[in-house]
């Protein structure tokens, strides 16, 4: 069975059309005309393939394979086709279409798996105008509480009013929630969204993990005062103290340590932000990511020490709230062992962990997860310059395939 790299092609490119053409590059915001119309195309293009489709509680888009065996949970292929503001063609998306490929593969081969197989476009992966991503596998797994759902967008409509013009149902995520062996596994294909295949010359990425998050923000209060009449030795500059944070948190994050760690400080406000006035109150976000949260803690910790140490000696004040955690994923040896073999069968493959979120992180509440990446051109990714070879996306689309006939014959 071999992937056709046209019929790719021309997915991709058709979800592309579907897009706010007043923005940049290739914008489709969930809950926008452009998303449900690009929803509309595919569920025609799963009522094409014969797949059945319904849209759950959480409005995701769902279509389900029969199986030989019933009574088996079902596998799962999915991903987001939403985007960021000028975001690019293939981030998410490749992995639904890779769904759509295998279907039409299976079909025109004649295969039936054992198990039931679904493909699944998940609602708002990306940061939504709610604040909230991956919202419609958090609601797949009961993980979207009362409080997220009456969360209001600027237009001040509510997370569960937009569900409902999505079809979702959301008075139903609960009883429509999948629990702990309802799904034997899910499988993901997405872009690297950073640079190593390219660079080491690999086609396919083994994930091992999804990197745990965590965000906080620091707040370091000083005292405003005139910039031209203060002495340098009398001032309590709340922007230099928290550059000197910065700079300790950047330090801390690159030592060597036995899992990576990134930090990023990507948010910072300055109070009263005038040339002519010694800064009052810094505020900035930052986050910090690693397949090891112990190594994680370690390097909060000593940042809330160093911290403590620079506000004494500069007469400023410091704060940190923690804003969200998430916890790392880690792929099970037994489904990265098949994934690996198929992916090698394939192309030339190496073992990579995501720095980014997906989908599989809510999913790995209740199941198994797998994912493979492909290569993205230059390391860039939500933005126009995003890029992947259509022949790469073909080879992921492969390893998938190969990988899932051999699950489907493994799990129970």
């Amino acid at each position: 069975m071999r992937v056709n790299t046209e019929r790719l092609k021309e997915d991709i490119e058709a979800l592309a059309n579907f897009v706010d053409k007043s923005q940049i590059g290739w914008t489709r915001r969930a809950f926008t005309p452009f998303y449900e119309e690009a929803r509309g195309w595919l569920k025609d293009k799963m009522k094409s393939l014969n797949l059945e489709v319904n849209i759950d509680a959480a409005a995701n888009v769902i279509g389900t394979l029969p199986g030989k065996e019933k009574h088996l949970p079902v596998i799962m292929i999915g991903s987001h086709i939403d985007t960021v503001k000028g975001g690019g063609r293939f981030d998410g998306i490749i992995g639904v279409v890779a769904g759509l490929e295998i279907v039409r593969l299976l079909k025109e081969n004649g295969i039936q798996l054992r198990h039931p197989l679904q493909v699944v476009d998940f609602t708002a992966e990306e940061p939504s105008e709610f604040g909230i991503s991956t919202i419609g596998s958090r609601g797949m797994v009961n993980n979207l509480p009362e409080t997220m759902l009456f969360r209001k967008d600027l237009q001040g409509i509510t997370l569960r009013e937009a569900l409902k013009r999505s079809g979702g149902n959301p008075e139903r995520l609960t009883l429509e929630a999948r629990k702990p062996g309802d799904v034997a596994l899910y499988l993901e294909l997405h872009i690297e969204q950073g640079p190593v295949l390219e660079q080491t010359n690999h086609k396919l990425g083994v994930v091992r993990g999804i990197a745990g998050i965590q965000r906080y923000r620091l707040t370091v209060e000083g005292e405003p005062n005139h910039a031209g009449t203060t002495p340098m030795n009398l001032r309590k500059d709340a922007l230099t103290a928290a550059a000197e944070i910065i700079l300790c948190f950047e330090q801390l994050c690159q030592e060597t340590y036995q899992e990576e760690v990134v930090g990023t400080v990507g948010k910072l406000m300055n109070e009263p932000n005038a040339a002519n006035v010694i800064p009052g109150k810094v505020t900035c976000e930052l986050e910090i990511r690693s397949l090891d949260k112990d190594i994680q803690d370690m390097i909060i910790t000593q940042l809330h020490h160093a911290a403590l140490q620079i506000s004494k000696r500069r007469g400023v004040s410091v704060q940190f709230d923690c804003l969200s955690q998430s916890e790392p994923i880690l792929v099970q040896n037994n489904v990265r062992s098949v994934i690996e073999q198929a992916c090698k069968e394939v192309a030339p493959t190496m073992f990579l962990s995501s720095g980014a979120g997906h989908d599989a992180n809510q999913i790995a509440r209740i199941a198994p997860i797998g994912m493979i990446f492909v290569p993205s051109k230059n390391g860039r990714s939500h933005c126009p310059e995003e890029w992947t070879d259509y022949e790469d996306v073909a080879l992921g689309v492969q390893a998938l395939l190969k990988a899932l006939l051999l699950f489907d014959q493994q799990l129970d």
